[in-house]
């Protein structure tokens, strides 16, 4: 609740975008939290933090767990920030408890995870993974044109260290659910197995701009129009694609935007996600293809461009029976679920053994002002990541 009023809302919520203002307070006060919890911090040149509470053995790798400080632009209080948290209360409690673990630990914050300023989404936990190069990941650009390189710098954040170049022994992410199944299912802990594949696509289509009262509808081109039949299929295609399809156009942009003008030109952003890469791949397909119809039908020319893919990711076997044993262990209950959204465990996965664990959100409501949690279950899941941690953190 001390973090949420950085970026406070008026509904209740958070807007924390990355790299702004905000989110450097926000860093700034998740930086003096774990110096007072005795950590050690190094930032690498994406503006990923790492606070490191030593182990028995410094020189091995360490067990890090977290995930991200940025929000969306009517974000609510617990997205992403819950797991950075619950890494630093897992550090304040080993604190308490005088407990020293074979392995350090860190709690990492990924820079700019939500992609909402700056896409794609896990930029920065994405270079860390070698999924994009470092200079990819400095030159994503915000709408107004300025880059994370250029924001990371002026909000004192482009650290010194190489990205991507620390050992990861294992790595933990807790996080809300973001969707209603657990709460429906009346558990209280998600032990995740994977997350969905995703596949983002930018799509312009132009038609030409006329007056609305002169232009007969037979000779119109209104790219509004077109786009129209798009969004409709996207949502189709979703629906046609169950149990687990989901398909969403979430950004749209008309111009010249006129009420007496004809649409002359529309923007508008595609997102697909499904659990299997074969499904993914069709859903995409039938999307394009519903677009160059909808261009042939109104007389439009189209620009059709994915900018981002993210395949199915299935967790590592040891991790996610560490997060199950610590469920079982507190007398939680618990199913196993797969994650709907992407998060950066997906990119941690390719290059260290990960796992997710998930809490319940009322009415399953996510990226929205009145997201909630209890204090019982972000408890739960602290506990449970806890266990998980420290059984990994002894691991030879």
């Amino acid at each position: 609740m001390e973090m949420a009023k950085i970026g406070a809302t008026a509904k209740g919520g958070v807007c924390r975008l990355a790299l702004t203002d905000l989110d450097r307070e926000a860093r700034d006060l998740f930086i003096t939290w774990c110096r007072q919890a005795g950590c050690t911090i190094k930032i690498d040149k994406m503006g990923n933090i790492f606070a490191r509470r030593a182990g028995k053995d410094d020189s091995l790798a360490p067990v890090i767990t977290g995930s991200h400080i940025d929000s969306q632009p009517t974000g609510g209080k617990f997205d992403g920030i819950y797991g950075v948290l619950s890494g630093l209360e897992v550090i304040r409690s080993l604190n308490d408890l005088k407990y020293e673990t074979n392995r350090p630990i860190e709690v990492a914050v990924w820079t700019n995870e939500e992609g909402s300023r700056f896409a794609p989404a896990m930029v920065a936990s994405g270079v860390f993974a070698g999924v994009f190069d470092l200079e990819y990941g400095l030159s994503r650009a915000d709408p107004s044109g300025k880059t994370m390189g250029q924001e990371l710098e002026r909000i004192g954040y482009a650290g010194p260290e190489e990205v991507g170049k620390r050992p990861v022994h294992a790595f933990f992410e807790a996080h809300i659910e973001q969707g209603p199944i657990l709460e429906n299912e009346k558990k209280t802990i998600g032990i995740v197995q994977g997350a969905q594949g995703q596949r983002w696509f930018e799509v312009v289509m132009t038609g030409q701009e006329a007056h609305a009262g002169p232009t007969p509808m037979k000779v119109r081109k209104d790219a509004l129009v077109g786009a129209a039949h798009v969004v409709t299929a996207v949502n189709k295609i979703g629906h046609g694609n169950q149990p687990f399809a989901c398909a969403t156009v979430g950004m749209i942009t008309n111009s010249p935007n006129s009420r007496n003008t004809i649409p002359g030109s529309v923007f508008f952003t595609v997102d697909l996600r499904h659990p299997e890469d074969s499904v993914l791949s069709k859903m995409a397909a039938e999307v394009k293809a519903a677009a160059e119809e909808a261009c042939k039908q109104h007389g439009l020319s189209i620009d059709f461009k994915e900018i981002w893919y993210s395949p199915p990711v299935k967790f590592d076997a040891n991790c996610v029976a560490a997060v199950k044993k610590g469920a079982e262990e507190l007398g939680f209950d618990a199913m196993p679920i797969i994650s709907g959204a992407g998060h950066d465990a997906c990119y941690l996965s390719r290059v260290a053994p990960t796992a997710m664990v998930f809490i319940p959100c009322e009415d399953g409501i996510s990226h929205n002002e009145i997201e909630n949690a209890t204090k019982g279950d972000c408890a739960a899941g602290c506990d449970v990541l806890l266990r998980a941690i420290v059984e990994r953190a002894n691991a030879v």
